[in-house]
């Protein structure tokens, strides 16, 4: 399995993970922007009025994981963020939040609720 298909399943294995603790998947690759500041939030969930924007990073181990998304990246997510809610005004009263969802093969999830802020 090579890194891409690894990456793929990886997000799979985390939207899974959010359904089974009551997340509705409203959103998946969204893109925003064009070149350098371009961004890709892996996918969009919501529970209730809380709207939850997920980075998956999948790495060797989950603390590789967690080292693995960096400020510029996690800036580019806000921004993302700003324009999805921007483009989908259903979502404006909604709370925000930034969560990652880390995993390890053969089979290690790690879910960090709220882990940075705008």
């Amino acid at each position: 399995m090579n890194s891409y298909v690894r990456g793929r399943f990886a997000e799979f294995l985390a939207r899974t993970y959010m359904r089974g603790h009551g997340f509705r998947i409203v959103a998946q690759n969204y893109v925003t922007g064009r070149g350098t500041t371009a961004g890709e939030i892996d996918f969009i969930a919501k529970r209730g009025k809380m709207l939850v924007f997920v980075e998956v990073k999948q790495r060797t181990t989950l603390t590789e994981a967690a080292y693995a998304i960096t400020s510029a990246q996690r800036q580019r997510l806000i921004r993302g963020a700003k324009s999805f809610v921007k483009n989908n005004p259903q979502y404006t009263d909604f709370d925000l939040r930034f969560d990652a969802v880390l995993v390890a093969f053969p089979l290690s999830i790690r879910h960090i609720p709220n882990a940075w802020s705008e």
